[in-house]
């Protein structure tokens, strides 16, 4: 046996699914430490997205997008409701808008179906406009299993698992880079103002769209089994005056996101989006111009929207896999088999339902690494 390590396991990334690896590590009963860049925890990803529980509807049969998102749904509600954290099943509509797209919202319950998504109805348009008045739905599927909550409130209920678990979240403390130990394990170099290097038995990145920057600082790690990173920016209107629905209002997806949509946020206001456009560069500014294009999509589905009723709220970025017009690839959770470094699990391409999903991801990471 070689000298005992700092710590049994090492986490990059504060976001929602790092902690859940951390708590999911934790709770194996190893000695946990979970490094983030910024001062806080989930300043990324994890915090510029729509807080909405996904279902489950949309991903194919059998990726690891459709099953983490039900097991991840599953568990969420359970862990928000035994932690106190704010959230709200509220459901969701997806609306075929006119008639063309009644085949694609079909598409979608089957899908929805196949991947054992609980409660799914199809709805006339008359019994969608029962429930939300002022929708306009040619026809309209229910997911009742879908909800909103506090995604900080959330990361704030998981760090508290990891640290009475004795483990420990690490702000100001970026990642610099690893090597493996000629015995196993990572000798890991942490930089900020308490710049350190520590050993650790595994070794899980995960800090969302720093993602391929994390694995091309582990020395050995193949350059060409790193995926390209494409930023998919959306921005987010909010709505002047009352919420119109009290449902998730979704139409049929857009190609490579699911579009920009409706929810009713947990403090009773009415927030829209996200859009899609891919960029070189981070930017977290929204272009108050947009409101025209975004009040014209919304019409589609809420027909009596105000003129001048829409105000620039936040923009988030997702770490995509995909580029304009190419498919849709699935999360991928790379380990040994693929790169060949022993106790190393390099996560790409978390995006949407990642949210949704990460307490299943993080007990994934973790069976697979123990």
């Amino acid at each position: 046996m070689g000298a005992p390590f700092d710590f049994d396991a090492t986490v990059v990334g504060a976001g929602a699914v790092g902690l859940a690896c951390g708590r999911a590590l934790a709770r194996r009963g190893l000695t946990v430490l979970v490094l983030e860049k910024e001062a806080a925890i989930g300043q990324g990803v994890s915090s510029r997205n729509s807080e909405v529980i996904h279902g489950g509807l949309y991903y194919p049969t059998g990726s690891l997008k459709a099953r983490f998102c039900v097991e991840g749904r599953r568990a969420l509600y359970d862990f928000l409701t035994s932690h106190k954290v704010d959230h709200w099943k509220c459901g969701k509509l997806v609306v075929a808008t006119r008639d063309s797209e009644v085949e694609r919202i079909e598409a979608i319950f089957q899908q929805g179906l196949a991947n054992d998504v609980e409660g799914l109805e199809h709805l006339t348009g008359a019994q969608a406009r029962a429930l939300e008045p002022e929708l306009n739905a040619h026809a309209a599927i229910l997911s009742p299993e879908s909800g909103v909550f506090d995604s900080h409130g959330y990361m704030l209920a998981l760090q508290g698992e990891i640290e009475d678990g004795g483990g420990t979240v690490v702000t100001s403390a970026p990642f610099e880079g690893a090597a493996s130990l000629p015995d196993g394990g990572f000798s890991i170099r942490v930089g900020g103002e308490g710049a350190m290097t520590l050993t650790s038995r595994l070794l899980v990145t995960a800090p969302g769209l720093s993602a391929q920057d994390a694995a091309a600082r582990i020395d050995g790690y193949p350059a060409n089994l790193i995926p390209v990173r494409h930023l998919g920016k959306g921005v987010y209107f909010r709505l002047t005056g009352k919420a119109p629905f009290d449902r998730l209002i979704y139409p049929p997806p857009i190609p490579g996101a699911l579009g920009t949509h409706y929810r009713k946020d947990l403090g009773g206001q009415a927030v829209f989006g996200p859009d899609l456009v891919y960029i070189e560069t981070e930017d977290y500014s929204v272009d108050p111009a947009k409101a025209a294009e975004f009040e014209t999509y919304i019409r589609r589905f809420w027909p009596g929207l105000p003129d001048g009723a829409l105000t620039p709220d936040y923009a988030g970025i997702r770490p995509k896999l995909h580029g304009p017009g190419e498919p849709q690839p699935d999360f991928q959770l790379d380990d040994r088999e693929t790169h060949g470094l022993d106790g190393l699990m390099a996560l790409f391409g978390i995006e949407s339902p990642g949210l949704t999903s990460s307490l299943a991801i993080g007990e994934a990471v973790a069976e697979r690494l123990t």
